[in-house]
């Protein structure tokens, strides 16, 4: 596949012309429209680089995802790191959610070049519990999942969506929830497997780009537990910022506070800001 058919198979969007590029990127079963209330804020300060993932719904070339190589998570570092380039990026900040941000963690590790700094939004190396490890999930509703997964995507999708973003904000639900319904649901389920019953705990200790970890007080998908042992693990600078709100989508239920948050680490000020600072 060649440059222009990748970025465009992809679906490739550039905003702003800022002097630093941060890299958006989406997690199961979404697509960059997660980040509708951020981008435009970002691309007033940085240039802002949003693709969708092979699996994503909003993807049309059907052989793009390939279950066999995409069951794991280094073949996708593989396609991140073969996107930037072809797109001319290098020394990035790296945005990603939920599962993209151990995909960023062991794309950084093959080309670190390719990125100044991670900031891991709800990121998790294992979202199965354990033996002394808290994941999120037990084996027995992770398996529950599957299964309803694949008896009945549709039901599955909207149950999914409301628990993972928070039934109290259904204009957010209904983001999440036509990005899962787009899914092919052939996808969906051996990406669900990928994501669910991966394990990349031994990766962090090779992570040596600074890491930023946004955690959420109350998500049902990752534990705090998680933020601060990958906080211990990675080998690089890292710190952990927290949000006092619910849900595993703060870009899209709570994204001032999540531009707060950016605002200190990346060292501007968000646009919801600027008032309060100019005073009466």
């Amino acid at each position: 596949m060649s440059e222009k058919d990748l970025s465009a198979s992809m679906n490739v969007r550039i905003m702003g012309d800022g002097e630093d590029t941060i890299v958006l990127s989406h997690g199961y079963g979404a697509d960059q429209s997660v980040w509708q209330k951020t981008a435009p804020a970002l691309s007033k300060h940085f240039r802002v680089f949003l693709f969708d993932w092979c699996f994503s719904g909003s993807v049309m070339e059907s052989n793009l995802y390939d279950p066999d190589k995409h069951s794991s998570y280094e073949a996708f570092a593989d396609d991140l790191n073969l996107l930037l380039d072809e797109n001319g990026l290098s020394s990035t900040i790296f945005i990603g959610h939920s599962m993209s941000g151990m995909i960023g963690c062991i794309a950084s590790v093959k080309r670190p070049d390719l990125f100044k700094r991670l900031v891991l939004l709800g990121a998790s190396p294992r979202y199965q519990n354990m033996d002394g490890y808290e994941g999120g999930f037990a084996s027995e509703q992770i398996e529950e999942m599957m299964l309803n997964l694949e008896m009945n995507y549709d039901g599955w999708a909207s149950f999914f969506a409301n628990l993972v973003v928070g039934s109290n904000d259904p204009p957010s639900v209904n983001v999440f929830l036509s990005c899962l319904l787009r899914m092919n649901h052939d996808v969906a389920l051996p990406m669900a497997k990928t994501v669910f019953y991966c394990d990349q705990r031994e990766f962090l200790h090779r992570v040596t780009t600074p890491c930023t970890i946004i955690q959420v007080s109350n998500d049902i998908v990752v534990p705090n537990s998680v933020a601060y042992l990958m906080h211990d693990r990675i080998a690089g600078k890292s710190t952990v910022e927290m949000i006092d709100t619910d849900g595993h989508f703060p870009q899209l239920t709570a994204h001032e506070q999540l531009m707060d948050v950016l605002g200190g680490v990346l060292g501007f000020v968000p646009d919801h800001r600027v008032a309060d600072l100019a005073g009466p």
